[in-house]
């Protein structure tokens, strides 16, 4: 292949969503995301929150227009030939802003140029554009290949609820409402015995409570057995909302390993080690159980980490007795309890 060319791959992404400890919430959108030789493009473009078009709670019918405006069988969106690559996860409102780009054919060739950050019907180039982003020519076969899979439907899939599992029956239901406003269906449940295996086939995780025991678990895990649904399994770690919407976050996250920016969380001795795979913002969030199962909640650091591990000390008052710290960037979630 001529060095003029970048390959052009598409892979599940997750915008994660969360309850933030100053008690906002933020919507997790599941999204296909574009693969630039080999990498997230939207790592490329510094420490964005944002999804493409191509997000899997859009109607089936947006869907298709999205996808094949980016074939270029449909007029651009916006003028000037340009196209939205990114918008805003909340509300996607170009007034948000949004990474535009301009597409177009060179024969069989389809060329990404003029990247730019936009929040009006024109695009500034010279104040807001992306220098140092593309041009990109992908090779017309592999592009179309890529994108016309989804109008096959072989967009990857997600099972955006959670069969929630435990003793605590106010708890789970705090749980199950801070899932749904952020966009990830909850039910509540004693076991999975007699359900349907097409009902089951609907979630993507299981949660248990602390207080459901090794049996209970095991037979919950015999029912998705032998319905022959996949799902990932979540230890509750404590009985604190927020923590738990993480944990499951991170369950639900089917983007692959190798394309994810906060890949490593270890938490001990007073200090957490992250480690991010290009420039982001990272916040890191301690919570704390007294004796009297009383929840702390700490922002122990807010920032933009470089590529690489860091080690970051944490105050002491955030994390002694039982304590679990959350290191959030707005792809992913990861959750590790303090080790002693």
């Amino acid at each position: 292949m001529s060095a003029a060319y970048a390959t052009f791959g598409l892979a599940p992404a997750m915008r994660a969503g969360g309850v933030l400890a100053n008690g906002d919430y933020q919507v997790h959108r599941d999204f296909v995301d574009f693969i630039v030789d080999g990498r997230p493009l939207l790592f490329q473009l510094s420490d964005l929150d944002a999804v493409s078009p191509l997000a899997s709670d859009i109607p089936p019918a947006i869907f298709t227009e999205h996808v094949r405006s980016l074939l270029l069988e449909a007029d651009p969106p916006l003028p000037d030939g340009r196209y939205v690559i990114y918008g805003c996860p909340e509300c996607a409102d170009l007034a948000c802003g949004a990474v535009t780009a301009i597409i177009e054919r060179d024969g069989e060739d389809y060329i990404w140029r003029d990247f730019a950050w936009q929040t009006d019907e024109h695009a500034d180039l010279e104040l807001n554009g992306y220098h140092g982003i593309g041009p990109f020519r992908f090779q017309g076969a592999e592009y179309r290949q890529a994108l016309a899979a989804l109008l096959d439907g072989a967009s990857p899939g997600t099972r955006r609820r959670v069969l929630l599992i435990g003793a605590r029956v106010a708890l789970l239901a705090k749980l199950a409402a801070a899932l749904r406003t952020i966009g990830i269906g909850a039910d509540i449940a004693h076991d999975a015995d007699g359900v349907p295996a097409d009902e089951l086939r609907a979630y993507g995780a299981v949660a248990f409570g602390r207080a459901v025991t090794q049996e209970e678990r095991t037979a919950v895990r015999r029912s998705f057995e032998q319905a022959g649904v996949d799902v990932v399994y979540v230890e509750g770690l404590a009985p604190i909302v927020p923590l738990l919407v993480a944990q499951i976050e991170h369950a639900l996250d089917r983007s692959p390993a190798q394309q994810r920016r906060l890949t490593s969380l270890v938490a001990a001795d007073g200090e957490a080690g992250v480690e991010v795979t290009s420039p982001c913002r990272v916040r890191l969030t301690a919570y704390r159980l007294d004796r009297l199962y009383r929840t702390h909640t700490h922002e122990v650091f807010d920032g933009v980490l470089e590529p690489g591990r860091h080690r970051i000390a944490l105050d002491a008052k955030a994390v002694k007795g039982e304590s679990f710290v959350v290191a959030r960037t707005a792809g992913s979630v990861l959750v590790e309890a303090m080790a002693r």
